[in-house]
């Protein structure tokens, strides 16, 4: 008896792969190229590829003893700000997916827990969580604008970069001003 309880998925969903043309037999393998939009949420606070933005699919999947291994690379574009200066960041991202979906009442459910291994319904694979979870751990959780970016000014909060070499708070006491008077003197 599986462990799971099936979720029912919709074959026209972008992110679901059907295997009905990829014969259950081992070293059986089809391609899939696709551009897909991301779905909502794909990122971290700072960083993360902007819901509805294309995603393209460069996969193979290729039937095992137990299952279908879908592996291949998903690229897109990643939105979000710098971490230390607030500007915004645009890139490019491109991560590798390798995840094994059982099939169904196969050996797998008894040898491994309910969230180690992908599951197939029927011929449908889930392929979302897979591609969230290498997206996500793909991204920087501090991401930058640049490697030496100074970030902003503690008092103000001016980007440093764009303010002079001399920039200053420093706040006299006023009962030492007068003594500040003396080193100018000297200068």
């Amino acid at each position: 008896m599986p462990k799971h309880s099936p979720i029912h998925l919709d074959p026209r969903s972008p992110l679901v792969l059907d295997t009905r043309e990829l014969p259950r037999r081992p070293g059986a393998l089809r391609t899939v190229k696709r551009v897909v939009p991301a779905p909502a949420d794909l990122g971290l606070e700072l960083i993360g590829v902007p819901e509805g933005a294309d995603l393209d699919l460069d996969l193979r999947l290729e039937s095992v003893s137990e299952g279908v291994l879908v592996s291949g690379t998903v690229s897109g574009s990643v939105q979000g700000e710098c971490g230390r200066c607030l500007r915004a960041i645009g890139d490019s991202l491109t991560v590798t997916i390798q995840e094994l979906y059982a099939y169904e009442n196969s050996t797998t459910d008894e040898t491994t827990d309910e969230d180690e291994v992908g599951r197939l319904q029927g011929d449908l694979i889930d392929l979302e969580p897979a591609l969230r979870d290498a997206v996500v751990l793909a991204l920087p959780t501090n991401p930058l604008c640049r490697d030496d970016c100074p970030g902003l000014c503690p008092e103000c909060g001016v980007q440093l970069d764009e303010l002079p070499a001399d920039h200053s708070h420093q706040q006299i006491d006023p009962r030492w001003a007068s003594l500040s008077q003396l080193t100018r003197k000297e200068e």
